[in-house]
């Protein structure tokens, strides 16, 4: 074993310092500093606090570990942090990780699989219990103090691991639990947090192995979600397309359908069932053993909690509990025992005859995912490559507008479709082509002229360039006009963004009475995309909005599934905004409606910016021009 010299502090505030104490004193050989909030008086925030308890370090140690002051600890936990310590010195552990996190479905799966240590998802890093390499430790200052910028403690944690390229991994069981009092971070609207799967003894022996997953089923916000894995990305995407995609939708359905009446609420019902039917899938791809019946019950005792706690009160989730541990461990074991349909799944899309091009790669190469889900099977393209095998060739090609930006131009785009014998070009363009119009609410045919606004006009040059060369080559060109875009890897411009970006970093945003906002989730934008695909080729038009929201309402939405800050009311200046769309067109020609949750694409939208970004994000549009 390497020699280990560990450090810690416990991060408290003055009205805790006396739990913090009781925390310290755990260490039998007294290792544990308390730190206490050094402007206890200013807002509430980790962060603050944050600095100095990894800055005081030992000079001679080899690693150091942080507290917040609301954990209980396990029985032994310092020589097992030791020889944690010892057998990964070069990487971050969390020895705690919450029920209402995206790790938590790592966590259940590294527990169902007998696993010791699993590899942590992009997500906040679990930071009630963290322990670091020494040189990291003393390096968190300088990165908070130059890219903190106000986000929230794990999150800058999260990106500071990042940048440094160190790994995360997460402690099976957790060998820390959250203890049950309020928050002074402001994290109690988050409601009752406990541990997904905790033991109150540390064992003395564990194996140096660490699982990672492809697919990671996870309940949260109370719906139920799956990450998988392409690359080095993870989707994020909710569990019924998921079980779609690979020919397991009609078993999870017929079981729960064939599932005993429990009482609980339908919506709750379902997402259970989905989430614990695509563990138990997973699970069996993975192993043959059975896992362990105590800790089937402990995890599937914290999956219900996990994705309600928010809300739900934690008396409500207590009588819930053992209903939910129930009806969770009859899916797990629908889903293991369930056999996919081959006949189900989609066909591979490499011969795919719809190209998407243009737009941020990850947004255009999520899009042709959600459009082969919707039966138009279609790959990422970031250029039209001239010389491909004919069956190869695309004979389609959705095309993102950006004109603000240098990627694959629309002039170079069209010369590559014309090479290629494309057939067809839908052209994804954009409500900011209405941009400081007069109307109030523009239908397709209020555009007759080019605008005047500079933002308008470089979008009306986009279409104009498509549909003349669709003129010119004969070749039926569609221009959808989207609104402001919602979902992961949309386009940061938008005032929805810019709101979220915002608030995260503990930054007033500014609203203006009277505006209105229009949205189109990422999932409606791929099915107006397929009902326009699946409809006769022809030149056409069309607006295309999920939602729309007075400005306060707006706010709201941003405030509800980001982090609730100020807002402050500004002066109504004048400058140009963009308008609402009439959207009766498209329902009237092919049949397409909205469909998705708007708040569950606002949510993943603002996930996906704090979780998922790590200080990539181009600088969102500022707010005289939101």
């Amino acid at each position: 074993m390497n020699t280990i010299v560990l450090t810690g502090a416990v991060m408290t505030h003055p009205r805790r310092i006396a739990a913090a104490e009781a925390i310290a004193a755990k260490d039998p050989k007294g290792r544990v500093r308390v730190v206490t909030d050094p402007d206890p008086s200013g807002p509430p925030t980790a962060l603050r606090t944050a600095n100095p308890s990894w800055s005081c370090v030992g000079d001679d140690s080899t690693h150091h570990l942080v507290f917040q002051d609301d954990v209980l600890i396990a029985d032994g936990f310092f020589p097992y942090a030791e020889k944690a310590a010892a057998a990964f010195p070069g990487e971050a552990v969390a020895f705690y990780e919450g029920w209402e996190g995206r790790n938590s479905g790592v966590v259940r799966l590294a527990a169902l699989t007998g696993a010791s240590w699993a590899r942590a998802l992009d997500e906040h890093v679990p930071s009630l219990a963290l322990m670091l390499p020494a040189e990291a430790a003393r390096g968190y200052e300088r990165f908070a103090a130059e890219h903190g910028n106000g986000w929230p403690y794990d999150v800058v944690v999260q990106r500071f691991l990042k940048a440094s390229g160190i790994p995360v991994r997460l402690a099976v069981p957790s060998t820390v639990d959250h203890d049950d009092v309020p928050s002074l971070a402001g994290n109690s609207t988050h409601g009752w947090r406990r541990a997904t799967f905790f033991s109150d003894r540390a064992e003395d022996t564990f194996s140096d192995d660490c699982v990672s997953f492809p697919v990671v089923p996870y309940y949260q916000y109370g719906e139920a979600k799956c990450a998988v894995r392409h690359g080095d990305r993870w989707e994020h995407l909710d569990t019924d397309r998921y079980l779609k995609r690979v020919g397991m939708a009609a078993p999870c359905d017929a079981g729960l359908v064939a599932a005993a009446d429990d009482g609980l609420p339908e919506p709750v019902r379902r997402h259970v069932w989905l989430t614990a039917f695509a563990t138990g899938m997973v699970v069996r791809g993975l192993t043959t053993r059975d896992p362990d019946p105590a800790v089937a019950d402990a995890v599937m005792d914290a999956l219900g909690p996990g994705g309600l706690c928010e809300e739900y009160t934690g008396a409500e989730l207590v009588e819930m509990m053992p209903r939910i541990r129930a009806l969770a461990l009859a899916a797990f074991a629908a889903g293991g025992d369930a056999r996919r349909d081959p006949a189900a799944v989609p066909g591979p899309p490499d011969g795919a005859g719809i190209a998407v091009t243009g737009g941020d790669p990850a947004f255009a190469a999520q899009l042709a995912r959600l459009l082969t889900d919707a039966g138009h099977p279609a790959t990422h393209h970031p250029r039209l490559e001239r010389n491909r095998a004919p069956h190869r060739v695309p004979h389609t090609v959705v095309h993102l507008g950006r004109p603000y930006d240098d990627g694959y131009r629309v002039s170079e785009m069209l010369a590559d479709a014309e090479k290629a014998g494309v057939e067809r070009l839908v052209y994804a363009g954009s409500a900011e082509i209405y941009r400081g119009a007069d109307q109030d609410e523009c239908a397709e045919e209020t555009l007759f002229a080019p605008p005047r606004h500079a933002e308008a006009r470089a979008w009306w040059d986009e279409e104009e360039e498509c549909r003349s060369w669709g003129a010119a080559t004969g070749t039926p060109v569609q221009v959808l006009r989207f609104a402001e875009i919602v979902g992961p890897h949309a386009p940061t411009r938008g005032v929805l963004a810019t709101w979220m970006l915002r608030a995260w970093t503990r930054r007033t945003a500014l609203v203006v009475a009277g505006r209105h906002h229009q949205i189109v989730d990422y999932r409606d934008m791929a099915d107006a995309l397929a009902a326009v695909l699946a409809a006769p080729a022809r030149p056409a038009v069309y607006n295309v909005a999920s939602a729309r929201f007075e400005e306060a309402e707006f706010a709201e939405l941003a405030a509800e599934t980001a982090r609730r800050t100020p807002y402050e009311q500004a002066p109504v200046t004048g400058a140009p905004h963009t308008p609402l769309m009439s959207t009766g067109l498209i329902t009237a020609e092919t049949g397409w409606r909205p469909s998705a949750q708007v708040r569950n694409g606002a949510r993943a939208q603002a996930q996906w910016l704090a979780c998922d970004t790590h200080d990539v994000v181009g600088a969102a549009r500022s707010d005289s021009d939101a």
